[in-house]
């Protein structure tokens, strides 16, 4: 559960805040904020998991610090949002895991590309290790198959079997109908507000008041490019899969060929992205930021482009004696990647989805008690008298 204090901080800003009610045009929080005169836990839970931090509502807040009110909902939220990958993730064992910073994950990874130079030289011999391997199956006289497809099998399965657990506890405690989860206007609505970053880009579609209290598109471009560059990347894995399981055909594969292709458009999409991401978050305004977030959100951005990194090094590089370490030193991060995905940044896309599912669940019960002029989604903005 969340803290005390924290339940009571929020209870205390949510109260000001639904009195006020400038701020109900910016995203979801607010509209979702002011169906509630009470709020508990679970409620914290949700309004932070619709919140996307882009920090609108802190500049435009009259009671922002220095005022005595001292509202500042983006670091609230963030709090709330880094104790709720604590709490759902799954299994609580490993939760330290969500807590590691840019450096325990670095560590984590480099631990583990060890581990795999360790059993690429157990396997074939530490001499071949600086030998070059060229043609089908170069990969696989560096590890071989079983020994890196059992590994990954069992990260990807314990990744989404962690996610799922996660999400299922999130969307218990919001109380969803059985009805309410399956594929239906409201759930593919709530999909396309989580793939088009619809609350990322400000009332006015100007983009959200991030790095400064001006409002750019910057960070939706660099989010979108990391978020597109990763979906690019598992469709390249995918065509990959397919080509050796279904076409007969042993990595690597030409760089003309359609899993490279796709590979490399993912890789540096990604990479651009986690670029202009920590460069805003290195200029961004730290007092409406919550420290330990940034430091996760830091991490995984760092992590992310490790992986990016040494798989375009290695597919530069395959064809030298290089390849055998970046080989080894990219499936480290690519496992470190895995292990941290259901602890940390990568969790809120699920968890956001899940609010955002329950978020046009309670507008549309809403339109259906009010008048019909009265819209769902926009209410009228308002000010504290």
């Amino acid at each position: 559960m969340l803290s005390p204090e924290l339940v009571g901080e929020a209870q205390r800003q949510f109260a000001i805040c639904n009195a006020c009610r400038y701020c109900e045009e910016y995203c979801a929080v607010f509209p979702a904020l002011e169906l509630r005169r009470s709020f508990d836990g679970d409620d914290v839970i949700y309004l932070a998991n619709l919140c996307h931090d882009c920090h609108e509502c802190f500049y435009a807040c009259q009671y922002a610090p220095p005022h005595e009110f001292a509202l500042n909902l983006p670091e609230l939220l963030a709090e709330a949002r880094r104790e709720t990958y604590q709490e759902y993730s799954w299994p609580g064992v490993f939760r330290r895991i969500g807590r590691l910073g840019t450096r325990g994950t670095v560590a984590l990874a480099a631990g583990l590309g060890a581990l795999f130079i360790l059993i690429a030289g157990a396997a074939g011999g530490f001499g071949r290790l600086g030998q070059s391997h060229t043609g089908p199956g170069a990969f696989y006289a560096v590890i071989p198959w079983l020994a890196m497809l059992i590994p990954a099998l069992a990260l990807a399965v314990f990744v989404v079997v962690a996610l799922a657990i996660g999400t299922v506890r999130f969307a218990v405690r919001n109380r969803p109908r059985p009805r309410d989860l399956v594929p239906n206007r409201i759930t593919l609505g709530a999909l396309a507000d989580a793939l088009t970053l619809r609350y990322l880009r400000g009332a006015d579609n100007e983009g959200c008041a991030y790095p400064s209290d001006t409002p750019s598109m910057a960070r939706v471009v660099y989010h979108s490019l990391v978020a597109y560059g990763f979906l690019t990347d598992f469709a390249a894995t995918v065509a990959a899969a397919i080509w050796q399981d279904f076409l007969g055909t042993k990595p690597p594969y030409p760089i003309l060929s359609v899993p490279v292709m796709l590979g490399i458009v993912g890789g540096v999409a990604i990479i651009v992205g986690v670029i202009g991401l920590l460069a805003l978050r290195a200029r961004s305004d730290t007092e409406p930021a919550s420290t330990s977030m940034t430091r996760l959100d830091r991490a995984f951005l760092v992590l992310l482009g490790l992986v990016c990194v040494t798989g375009l090094l290695l597919m530069s590089l395959r064809g030298t004696a290089a390849l055998s370490v970046l080989l080894d030193i990219h499936l480290g991060t690519v496992a470190a990647l895995f292990l941290t995905m259901p602890y940390g940044k990568f969790a809120h896309g699920a968890y956001r989805y899940a609010a955002l599912v329950r978020y046009r669940l309670e507008m549309t019960r809403e339109a259906g008690r009010t008048a019909p002029e009265t819209t769902a989604h926009m209410p009228t903005k308002g000010v504290m008298s």
